[in-house]
């Protein structure tokens, strides 16, 4: 096992693993100053937010990806996702746009095999997610 150090993982330590794996990973600062990472998965942009942090050290991270359909996504298909699918939950931005979004603790007691295993269900969500939807 490899574990993930007390009080989760850095921006940095994130950005790392996701480069091990093969990813992307960019680093940019909203305007708010909050730093997130971009990367790309299944031809798709995502979000990688950071959460319950402590100094350099976040205990969790969101996956979110968004789409852009130009208000033919209607409520119903929200509704029916988040009633029929464990882990990612849909929800609409300021514009009525869809989003998939996943959750993951990295702390206490998280490991890079349990990470790398919530990462696959996180792109397994996601292909179903487009793909029920026609996304693409």
């Amino acid at each position: 096992m490899h574990p993930i150090p007390d009080g989760g993982l850095t921006i940095d330590d994130l950005v790392a693993w996701l480069q091990s794996a093969g990813y992307s990973a960019k680093v940019v600062t909203a305007e708010n100053g909050n730093r997130h990472i971009v990367s790309n998965t299944l031809g798709t942009p995502f979000n990688l937010f950071v959460g319950d942090c402590r100094g350099e050290r976040c205990a969790s991270i969101e996956l979110a990806a968004g789409f852009s359909t130009g208000g033919k996504f209607d409520t119903s298909q929200l509704n029916d996702w988040n009633s029929n699918n464990r882990w990612c939950r849909a929800y609409y931005d300021n514009v009525n746009d869809p989003w998939l979004g996943m959750d993951i603790d990295l702390s206490p007691g998280g490991t890079y095999e349990s990470l790398n295993d919530q990462f696959a269900s996180w792109n397994g969500r996601l292909a179903k997610f487009i793909d029920k939807y026609s996304l693409r």
